[in-house]
């Protein structure tokens, strides 16, 4: 049984920061393959799409959009995830789900960033809200 729980979420005016965190709660047959984790964001009538990953070896892909502004950071000890969005503008709101999958679907970290159904195990979401 594995479990996603991400944290830290909430509202935040534009130009502010906030950190969202993942915690992944798994029996330990589960702990190898929970090595690739990602954030991924959906807004209402958008469609969900990625946002960070970050692989066991510390290398992370971010959307465009969010290069620069956001860090994705892993602890491969905790299992645990954090994603540090500074900067934040009006079109960051959203629900954000973070993700986790076995690190051999994550050998290309931008063509997994562009693909969900690689992923195995999925957060219930924490909402971020950017306001003027």
């Amino acid at each position: 049984q594995v479990q996603l729980v991400e944290s830290g979420g909430g509202s935040v005016q534009a130009g502010g920061s906030m950190t969202l965190s993942c915690v992944a709660s798994a029996a330990s047959q589960y702990k190898p393959i929970l090595r690739c984790m990602a954030w991924f964001r959906q807004a209402p009538g958008k469609e969900r799409e990625g946002v960070a990953i970050i692989r066991t070896d510390g290398f992370a892909v971010y959307k465009d959009s969010v290069e620069g502004r956001f860090t994705i950071s892993q602890d491969n000890t905790k299992l645990s995830m954090s994603l540090q969005m500074n900067s934040l503008k009006l079109e960051d709101s959203a629900m954000y789900y973070c993700a986790a999958t076995q690190p051999s679907k994550c050998l290309s970290p931008t063509s997994a960033l562009n693909d969900q159904a690689i992923f195995t195990y999925w957060g219930q979401g924490a909402q971020v809200t950017v306001s003027s």
